[in-house]
């Protein structure tokens, strides 16, 4: 199969990037963050997440950001949204895209949302409709794709049955995310070849970790495989605080680098990613975890 000759990025970064780090971040810094992401000529930006402050603590002041951001046109401001509770607030915050997560481990379902898989699927129903009512376009995450912390491997056959599932609830795309870091290039070859059998192609994503530096060579496979849509985070971002040890989301720095060199077309500015992407590593008082932005300033 030839590469897409466009790939369309899902930046993460100031949800599930900053959602995992312990020192409060402002709202000021937040709106900076999404702002700077925009003018890079970032297509589609996850801005925050509504839910409750008791359980992530970084994601309480999402309303104020998406009150105080420049919204460019053409460009999707998204937010997570794990129930109908979540759903409102989005809504009454000016949310048009919401994102619903569900996992391919029953054991990683129980430890993070404290219920099975299709109790978690069960949920997104009143979700869905609400959606529908109020014309928002709603998208899916399955986690622990290529392995979870508590069962080890996941078989495709699983992910694809959960994938199935939220596509027909009425998620236009769902992303696959290798919640741990653990895939390897033909694995993730292999779980696209099933999961499509479930859901086409052109409505799959894939959202890599790099724990075990796989995440770049993953999504080259995944680029075979025809999937032309990635979940990347500025400066490498995040990680996961339910999966011990897992660094953060793949550097969206790195992704463009690598779709530039293959010709593929982003619409990114890479040099304001990397501005981008130094701004809120001098915040957060820490180098980027980008490869390229630390090559490049140290040319």
């Amino acid at each position: 199969m030839s590469l897409p000759s466009q790939v369309r990025l899902i930046e993460v970064g100031p949800r599930d990037g900053l959602q995992n780090e312990a020192q409060p971040i402002s709202v000021a810094d937040k709106v900076q963050l999404v702002d700077a992401l925009s003018a890079a000529g970032v297509g589609y930006i996850e801005v925050g997440s509504f839910v409750s402050p008791k359980w992530v603590p970084q994601m309480a002041g999402s309303a104020e950001v998406f009150a105080q951001i420049q919204r460019k046109p053409g460009v999707t401001y998204g937010a997570l949204a794990p129930n109908l509770r979540g759903f409102e607030d989005a809504l009454a915050a000016g949310v048009k895209e919401v994102a619903v997560f569900a996992a391919a481990s029953e054991a990683f379902s129980q430890r993070n949302i404290n219920c099975s898989i299709s109790e978690s699927l069960a949920r997104f129903a009143p979700i869905m409709q609400a959606a529908q009512q109020h014309g928002i376009t709603v998208r899916g995450y399955v986690s622990c794709v290529l392995g979870c912390p508590y069962e080890g491997e996941v078989a495709p056959e699983q992910v694809a049955m959960v994938a199935r599932e939220l596509y027909a609830m009425g998620c236009y795309e769902v992303s696959l995310g290798d919640t741990i870091g653990t895939g390897t290039a033909g694995a993730t070859r292999r779980l696209f070849e099933v999961v499509s059998a479930q859901v086409p192609r052109e409505k799959l994503a894939g959202h890599f970790h790099d724990t075990y530096g796989q995440a770049m060579a993953n999504i080259y496979a995944s680029l075979l495989e025809g999937i032309a849509v990635f979940d990347s985070s500025i400066a490498g971002l995040g990680g996961c605080p339910y999966a011990k040890g897992a660094s953060g989301n793949v550097a969206s720095e790195d992704v463009v680098y690598l779709l530039n060199g293959l010709g593929i077309e982003t619409g990114i500015d890479l040099d304001a990613l990397i501005a981008a992407g130094q701004q809120i590593s001098t915040v957060l008082g820490r180098p980027s975890g980008s490869r390229v932005a630390k090559a490049r300033s140290a040319q």
